[in-house]
């Protein structure tokens, strides 16, 4: 019971007491409150359907109304903004990846929220590696055959990312620098009209997430060469990771995950978790996500700090060893 009622004060609002003259409380009815999860990304993108996956099966369970809301734009500070006036009743969201949580108040000037202050950590919703790939056509098929590559063709050796203060961008500066070679580093507004160029010949290699390179590698457009995780990734099992072929550089991953304003009932919190983690277990729902090219994770609030901490220390290393001046 003390669940369920958990619960309903997290999606159906607070359940109103009468309380008379020492006469135990009754309850009243409450009106049922719709949960607003804001997504700062476009309707259709990976981590919209992911927010929607993870609504509808939320909603299925409490039985309340879970609406997903594209905040896009101003690389993620309407979503912000929306989160930060909202009230805090545990009935608004914040659907946020890796790059506004941790990259962007490392990478961005003038950005108006503090990770610390003004996003509660719910759980981890889902992880996914990068891929270091080239054309069908190009010589190298492994990681070392690139570099021997781009050691004797220095002025063709260009490589394409999602931007300049991107996760892809910083792990191809990071390539470079363990392999002691140059890349020329050319910015994309999103990884199809990268892979256009790719399967071209206009671009020499790619880095983007593992997801966008499944397609066009299956169907032998795309060769990836390396994974950016500590493991294979289970989307792309037969390439080797960075590590596997001698490189010295640390797992790197992105993630989705969700977050409440401050003020929030922490049992509020932890029992969305609850159900989060809950319905990230269930075969049907992994296997969607999947199919996304995204690992369901499920955490705790405490597990999620941690790798929130965990990553802004080292991306913050890595940001100042690069000379990387914020936009």
């Amino acid at each position: 019971m003390r669940r369920l009622r958990l619960f309903c004060l997290v999606f159906a609002g607070v359940v109103a007491f009468a309380a008379a003259g020492g006469a135990h409380a009754q309850p009243k009815a409450a009106a049922i409150h719709p949960v607003r999860i804001l997504v700062p990304l476009p309707a259709g993108s990976s981590a919209d359907v992911a927010a929607r996956l993870i609504a509808d099966s939320v909603r299925e369970r409490v039985g309340a109304p879970v609406l997903v809301e594209n905040k896009a734009g101003a690389t993620g500070r309407i979503a912000v903004e929306a989160l930060k006036s909202a009230p805090a009743d545990g009935t608004t969201l914040f659907f946020a990846p890796i790059a506004i949580v941790v990259m962007g108040p490392l990478v961005l000037k003038n950005v108006n929220y503090d990770p610390e202050k003004d996003f509660v950590p719910v759980a981890q919703v889902c992880r996914f590696e990068y891929a270091f790939g080239v054309a069908s056509q190009h010589p190298a098929r492994a990681m070392p055959e690139f570099v021997a590559w781009a050691r004797a063709n220095p002025q063709r050796a260009s490589v394409g990312n999602a931007g300049p203060s991107s996760i892809p961008h910083f792990l191809a500066v990071l390539i470079a620098r363990k392999t002691e070679i140059e890349l020329v580093h050319i910015s994309y507004r999103g990884p199809a009209q990268m892979a256009v160029d790719l399967i071209g010949g206009q671009l020499a290699a790619g880095v983007t997430g593992v997801a966008d390179f499944r397609a066009p590698q299956r169907e032998g457009r795309i060769r990836v060469l390396a994974t950016s995780g500590a493991k294979r990734s289970l989307l792309l099992p037969t390439v080797p990771t960075l590590r596997e072929q001698g490189y010295a550089i640390d797992e790197v991953t992105g993630w989705h995950a969700l977050f409440a304003r401050p003020g929030t009932p922490q049992e509020m919190v932890d029992q969305l978790s609850a159900a989060i983690v809950a319905a990230l277990h269930t075969p049907e729902l992994r296997e969607k996500f999947f199919g996304l090219g995204l690992e369901p994770t499920g955490t705790t609030p405490s597990e999620l700090a941690a790798i929130m901490a965990v990553d802004t220390a080292r991306w913050r290393t890595i940001v100042k060893e690069t000379g990387f001046t914020p936009e």
